[in-house]
């Protein structure tokens, strides 16, 4: 079975490469001391399938994500979800500072992180912050790094108060009136957060997991909008509807499957989110001209 090309790259690129490649999370949690960086700081996001990350920042910075664009000057505070998918442009030296990251898993059994507000799709994921504030952070990272140290049992529950206490310090800030953002028109928003959605639950690496979010009912609620504004909005960017978009992607999805496991039709058209395997035969067959296993042959040979 070849799963090569579907796993992503366990990669972290912030900066001159100083953070390891492999982060090997302990425990699914690990927190950064980043340091100081020159005029030529480039930071790209962790594209890493899973991972959630809260980041201190200090210096002029402006942050590129949707269809969004936020600018700050001094110090802010980012939350970032898996598969989110932004980008920085820094302006001048970059202080010292934090990161960590931490999968779903960590907080399984304890909280729902997608719960708050940060974490959800189409929500700011970058706050603004002052000097006494930052500081407060600062130490609650520090904090953070002195505990995953110890030889202590239960010091990741330790931490995941300390994380949570990072969320809750930061909504009960207000975004600073100076901070700059520029939103283009809701239709645009609303498609860029839906192909963020879509495209986070892929590529499927785990024959024993399904995809979450299958039907545009489902889109819609997650981004809190009506399934018929989904729609509309779609329909208005891509002259696609919400259905067409969905079947193309779980198309080019079972196209990869096929071509690069060895999993059988069942177990794919199970991934899929397609309980009864006729149905995913009928619906393959229908967007992409051959049945699956027709496909499958032609693709060995």
């Amino acid at each position: 079975m070849n799963l090569q090309r579907l796993i992503p790259e366990h990669r972290v690129n912030f900066g001159k490469q100083w953070v390891p490649e492999n982060i090997n999370l302990e425990a699914d949690f690990k927190v950064i001391k980043v340091p100081h960086m020159g005029t030529d700081f480039d930071c790209e996001p962790y594209n890493i399938k899973g991972l959630y990350k809260i980041t201190i920042m200090h210096g002029h910075n402006r942050v590129y994500f949707g269809d969004q664009v936020v600018e700050f000057r001094n110090h802010a505070i980012l939350f970032s979800r898996p598969n989110m998918v932004y980008r920085f442009e820094a302006f001048g030296v970059q202080q010292p500072g934090y990161l960590c990251v931490f999968t779903e898993k960590f907080f399984n059994q304890f909280v729902n992180i997608d719960d708050y507000p940060m974490f959800r799709p189409g929500a700011s994921p970058i706050l603004e912050i002052s000097e006494v504030q930052m500081e407060t952070f600062m130490k609650t990272f520090s904090k953070m790094e002195y505990e995953v140290g110890l030889d202590f049992g239960y010091k990741y529950d330790v931490v995941r108060t300390m994380v949570l206490q990072l969320i809750f310090d930061a909504l009960k800030l207000q975004p600073a009136p100076a901070l700059q953002v520029r939103e283009s028109n809701s239709a645009l928003r609303i498609t860029s957060d839906f192909n963020e959605l879509l495209d986070s639950q892929f590529p499927i690496i785990d024959p024993t997991r399904k995809m979450k979010l299958r039907h545009p009912v489902e889109y819609a609620e997650a981004l809190s909008i009506h399934v018929n504004h989904l729609n509309r909005s779609l329909k208005q960017v891509t002259d696609k509807t919400t259905s067409q978009l969905i079947a193309d992607r779980i198309t080019r999805e079972a196209r990869m499957l096929l071509q690069d496991t060895e999993w059988n039709i069942s177990e794919i058209a199970w991934c899929l989110g397609f309980e009864d395997l006729a149905h995913f035969i009928k619906f393959f067959k229908k967007n992409a001209s051959y049945t699956p296993s027709g496909l499958r042959k032609l693709l060995v040979v």
